[in-house]
């Protein structure tokens, strides 16, 4: 960012740069397109191969029930219900009792899987259509082991020992219905044959159906009865459909289609059998009780008989008068009614507590019709002894009459209900399943989703590699350090050299013989270019150095050091000057690697006093006024040979003796041997790789080197790749002959 004067301002590290943002991903575009189409293709691979899931669903209708003890009122009218309880009827439909019966009729507790080959196995077995019903699919590469579709087996009957169970058996189809059942560490646990009971090693199993070639296997799983039965209960689905609408939709989802439909039809049929056993049930309970009642109540009745009798005789046959009679009416109403919620309270202690509502309306009309039976009482007592003693024991006796009568027709009705109960429940629509159009998987969405999952990580990993290896891009961000930037060097592409010319990291180049000078190979390469541009530079900014010695270091290996050093020095010796160049990384210098050379004696053995000068300077063929000075065997002290005297008596003569010495040394951050050679310099730049070092880094670097009292003049931006926006978007053009193009 810069002002109106052309300034360039510090960066905001808060600011968000969409146009960095968007050259970011343009920079990356083939490989945010390659991880996009990788998962595209895993959708599409995935929405192929999956096992299609199918839904099998039923509908069930649940009416109203009905009064439960016919001649008597209902219930529920004083509770205020009679509409349909959803929640309890799904409840009642998902239960264990209900999906257990369909489980065992099922045999799911008994799981079965023909053997596919890996991948691709069900896809093919799948796309198998035989010609006829009991076809069964040829082998295929020869794998007789594998199922290729067509095959069916049915167990009617499998026990294995409690140590077996839950785990996975090998059944192998032996050809005409025989096979052999082995446990999960290949021991033959029974032999036998379809349609017949086999039993051994206390395993029992009953095939009832194989279909399959000789050598098929099949895994077998016995699981527990309540594991099934639990997995069933989760995942079959019963939901009312529209409110208190009393139609209940059940849906089950499963990869074979006739299963998913059988459970349902089983799990609905199951449902409404219960559904009347349960009625039929409360019918016969209820026909007890009354039962059970009425021999008392006809006792009662001859007890009553007997004392009206007794006393019509002692009192010579007294009539009640009409006054008396109108009160008898009203009272043997109340205690018929008090002596019938006395029953329905014998029989709702069996099902409900005194706190239930029910129950509690049911003794406040108790208490009512007490009440009224106490003011008739006060009546009475009013009445003539005689009036008293009649009046009461015809009320007795018309009670017992009604009672019994009552209790005689609610037997006939009930009796006839329980024969013919049918319950509230039935079956509208029988469970069906759509095998043309299965639920999972959504193939386009799948395919969608993955495309849409896959750009996203790609372009989510793009920024998190931008964020984890923040390395500069652009040289204005040296600049802002304060440390101008001499040249920036682009990637070279030159085929005829290694792609590691530039210091990729980890990157090893063979001394074969040949030159890999960038210079020599492709003079009219852009790189070559910018080193002549920084050849330009150098030429002024070392007027006024102290000597004619240039050292070249870096904060990390692999930024490219030996690449600049060695072509830089042969640019300059190309424009007629004589130039030395010095390899002072004597731990892991690889300058005689860069020229084609073997590795042979040099600055370590010179420093040590083995060789002389004349003996390790070594003038590189074909390069006229170019000379080097490889490293020499590896020391155990490079450090302390750097700060002998030798070291300085030589870099003095070399001054003399060429125009330009260019020093390649270590990396500062890792050792000290680069501030120890620069301090002889007269001038140090140091190499930058595009992307690979951060700012602090470098200011780290530099903050080194001047501890140790050695100035850096500036960097060297070296590697620069071309960026959609940045320094190399629009600072450099190929302005080369199209004829000098490697």
């Amino acid at each position: 960012m810069t002002n109106p004067t052309g300034t360039r301002l510090p960066r905001n590290e808060d600011e968000i740069d969409l146009r960095e943002l968007a050259g970011i991903l343009i920079d990356r575009k083939w490989w945010i397109v390659g991880v996009t189409a990788v998962f595209f293709v895993l959708g599409v691979a995935y929405a192929l191969l999956a096992s299609p899931v199918y839904r099998a669903q039923a509908m069930v209708q649940v009416e109203s029930k009905m009064p439960s003890i016919p001649g008597l009122s209902d219930l529920s009218s004083l509770t205020g219900g009679g509409s349909t309880a959803s929640t309890t009827e799904v409840a009642l439909l998902t239960s264990r009792s209900v999906v257990g019966t369909a489980v065992d009729q099922l045999h799911l507790d008994i799981e079965v899987e023909p053997r596919r080959f890996p991948l691709v196995g069900n896809f093919l077995a799948r796309r198998f259509r035989p010609e006829t019903p009991d076809q069964i699919a040829p082998p295929k590469l020869g794998l007789s082991s594998y199922a290729w579709g067509g095959e069916v087996l049915e167990i009617q009957r499998l026990e294995v020992p409690a140590a077996l169970v839950g785990e996975t058996l090998e059944l192998e189809a032996l050809g005409d219905g025989g096979f052999v059942l082995r446990s999960p560490d290949g021991e033959e646990l029974l032999r036998g044959t379809a349609g017949e009971t086999a039993e051994r090693n206390g395993a029992i199993a009953e095939v009832a159906q194989l279909r399959a070639n000789a050598g098929t296997r099949f895994d077998v799983v016995k699981q527990r009865r309540l594991d099934v039965v639990a997995g069933v209960q989760k995942d079959i689905k019963a939901a009312e459909q529209g409110k208190e609408s009393g139609i209940l939709q059940v849906t089950y989802e499963d990869t074979d289609p006739m299963r998913a439909q059988a459970l349902v039809q089983r799990v609905a049929e199951a449902y409404v059998r219960q559904n009347v056993e349960r009625s039929s049930a409360e019918a016969a309970s209820q026909l007890q009780f009354v039962k059970d009642q009425l021999p008392d109540v006809r006792r009662q009745v001859e007890q009553a008989q007997a004392a009206m009798s007794a006393y019509q005789s002692k009192a010579n046959s007294v009539d009640i008068s009409m006054q008396t009679k109108g009160l008898l009416e009203q009272e043997v109403a109340v205690e018929t009614s008090i002596q019938q919620l006395r029953m329905k309270q014998a029989e709702m202690d069996r099902s409900f507590t005194r706190e239930h509502p029910a129950y509690r309306a049911l003794l406040n009309q108790l208490g009512e019709l007490e009440a009224r039976k106490a003011g008739f009482r006060k009546q009475v007592g009013e009445l003539p002894d005689t009036q008293q003693e009649l009046l009461r024991l015809t009320r007795d006796l018309q009670v017992s009459n009604e009672l019994y009568t009552a209790l005689l027709n609610q037997a006939q009705q009930l009796d006839v209900a329980r024969a013919g109960t049918v319950g509230n429940v039935r079956i509208v629509d029988d469970a069906i399943v759509d095998t043309a159009r299965p639920v999972k998987p959504r193939r386009a969405l799948v395919v969608l989703v993955a495309t849409m999952l896959g750009g996203f990580l790609s372009v989510a990993g793009v920024f998190l590699h931008r964020k984890l290896n923040p390395g500069i891009e652009d040289p204005a961000q040296i600049e802002e350090l304060g440390l101008p930037v001499y040249a920036a060097i682009p990637l070279s592409e030159s085929k005829a050299l290694p792609k590691v010319h530039q210091g990729r990291k980890g990157a090893r180049i063979v001394a074969d013989g040949r030159h890999h000078l960038l210079a020599v190979a492709e003079p009219a390469d852009l790189a070559v270019e910018a080193l002549r541009s920084l050849r330009t530079s150098l030429h002024f900014a070392m007027l006024e150095a102290k000597n004619n010695i240039l050292t070249i270091s870096g904060s990390r290996p692999g930024v490219g050091k030996t690449f600049v050093s060695a072509n830089l020095a042969a640019v300059v010796a190309q424009a007629g000057q004589k130039v030395l160049v010095i390899d002072a990384d004597m731990r892991k210098g690889s300058l005689h690697k860069v020229l084609g050379v073997q590795a042979g004696p040099g600055l370590s053995d010179l420093l040590g006093g083995k060789a002389d000068l004349a003996a390790v300077v070594k003038p590189v063929g074909g390069m006229q006024g170019l000379s080097y000075l490889p490293r020499g065997d590896i020391p155990p002290n490079p450090s302390e040979l750097l700060m002998h005297p030798r070291f300085a008596q030589l870099l003095k003569v070399v001054a003399d003796q060429y125009d330009l010495v260019i020093v390649d040394t270590p990396p500062i951050l890792a050792v000290t041997d680069a501030a120890l050679v620069a301090a002889h310099a007269g001038s140090n730049l140091l190499v930058t790789r595009f992307g690979v070092n951060q700012a602090r880094e470098i200011a780290l670097t530099v903050q080194r080197f001047e501890q140790n009292g050695v100035p850096v003049k500036g960097a060297i931006f070296n590697a620069v790749q071309k960026r959609a926006t940045g320094y190399y978007s629009y600072g450099y053009y190929d302005y080369r002959p199209s004829d000098a193009r490697a």
